[in-house]
């Protein structure tokens, strides 16, 4: 890595935490903002989390494109400028259809704000240094997540709009000045879609949709924000709450638990990660969440005293949170990894699309589920999260090694990315 590579990534490592923080002072507190503050109702704050799933499939797709076209920095300062103005208009929205509309520029923002950050990293980073590179930004994001979420909860008062007006204002401050902060980001130069002989859009998805080992990996990408990711806020909780009689201060230590294992953890297990075929440590992350579950399904069903349900479904969500660690240093490089020269805003928009389609779809799934079907919806995702070592060793086979295992070629003066052999290659034990 040059020194002008690593100035740009530690401001993209700023970055990263600023819109985390940022994120932090609002997000626990949108419903109540919505429904009781504004006085809207539930149906309209149920709206407005919709909103923001909606928001990002529809400008995800456009989003790759543009990235590829572009480069990923302008894309990022156009989103963080729409997400400001988007999170400002929320603060001061007093109708359902303002409330709506900026919640839908505010969740546009966020959602492009993803695949541009995880595009620079790819150009700041080499095939060795990209684990660690993800693995820092997901600590920071989770870091500053909690940290806003700490901070607003001492400043929010739900007698008082101005309150909640203040912590929108605040979180627009922060995109804001992370404008500032990319501004002076100096990008080295990566191939874009200007450099190669010209290809649609519709071509830039075929050949994408042609790459099995992409399409194994969105497969799983999808199972894994599904079944872990798309219920922490909704059939986790409603489960704890109505299955093991969970009070709301002990949901609340149990998502702590789950940010303070992944601050604790990330770095420990980064060079266990490092040294691991990427497929197998997926495969590791699916039987540690199937672990969970059982013990998630001992908290609510197990019939022992309220104080062993409790520290049992604490201990859920930290689990997750091990599994969440292990899995920042792996899925995104590997997606990088795939993607052909110039196309990694394209594969990283195709995977935040997926993303986004799961997290829209599981608390619709698992809601219901969990708060009516105690033990079918343990078993469901017990099932999903062995599901995901089965895909992932499958997606295994499929892998070059060096896409698998980066750190075995680290003495090659070529690492493959985005090429798969004309026969699949099952990396080296």
């Amino acid at each position: 890595m040059t020194r002008a590579m690593g100035a740009a990534m530690r401001r993209i490592h700023v970055g990263n935490a600023l819109s985390a923080f940022g994120l932090g002072f609002t997000v626990p507190y949108l419903y109540v903002y919505v429904a009781q503050v504004r006085g809207l109702g539930a149906m309209t704050a149920g709206l407005v989390l919709a909103v923001f799933a909606v928001a990002a499939l529809i400008v995800l797709p456009f989003a790759g494109r543009a990235i590829v076209r572009r480069g990923p920095l302008p894309v990022l300062l156009a989103a963080l400028v729409t997400a400001a103005l988007g999170a400002l208009s929320l603060g001061l929205a007093g109708s359902a259809a303002t409330v709506l509309l900026s919640a839908a520029a505010l969740g546009a923002g966020q959602a492009v704000m993803q695949p541009a950050l995880a595009t620079m990293i790819v150009d700041c980073s080499s095939a060795q240094t990209r684990s660690r590179a993800f693995a820092t930004q997901f600590f920071l994001q989770n870091l500053g997540l909690g940290v806003g979420g700490l901070i607003g909860g001492h400043l929010v008062d739900t007698t008082r709009v101005s309150s909640f007006t203040l912590l929108f204002a605040i979180e627009a401050a922060m995109f804001l000045l992370l404008v500032v902060v990319m501004s002076t980001v100096r990008m080295p130069h990566s191939p874009r879609f200007g450099d190669a002989p010209a290809r649609s859009a519709k071509g830039n998805w075929k050949q994408l949709l042609g790459n099995r080992a992409m399409v194994q990996l969105m497969v799983l990408g999808f199972v894994l924000f599904f079944a872990c990711y798309g219920q922490f806020e909704s059939g986790l909780s409603a489960y704890g709450v109505e299955a093991a009689g969970i009070s709301t201060s002990a949901l609340g230590t149990a998502l702590a638990a789950n940010t303070l294992m992944i601050v604790v953890a990330q770095f420990a297990v980064l060079k266990f990660v490092e040294r691991r075929r990427r497929s197998r440590v997926i495969a590791a992350v699916g039987l540690i969440w199937a672990v969970a579950w059982i013990v998630a399904g001992y908290a609510g069903l197990g019939h022992g005293s309220q104080e062993m349900a409790t520290a049992a479904f604490v201990s859920t969500y930290a689990l997750f949170g091990l599994g969440e660690a292990m899995l920042s240093p792996t899925v995104a490089p590997l997606v990088a990894d795939l993607a052909p020269s110039g196309l990694a805003g394209q594969y990283n928009s195709a995977f935040a699309l997926v993303k986004q389609l799961a997290l829209a779809v599981g608390p619709a799934v698992g809601g219901p589920m969990a708060a009516s079907l105690h033990g079918p919806y343990v078993v469901t995702f017990l099932l999903f999260s062995l599901g995901i070592t089965v895909l992932a060793l499958r997606l295994g086979r499929q892998l070059m090694p060096a896409q698998d295992q980066p750190s075995s070629a680290a003495r090659s003066r070529v690492v493959a990315r985005g090429e798969l052999p004309t026969e699949p290659v099952a990396a080296e034990a």
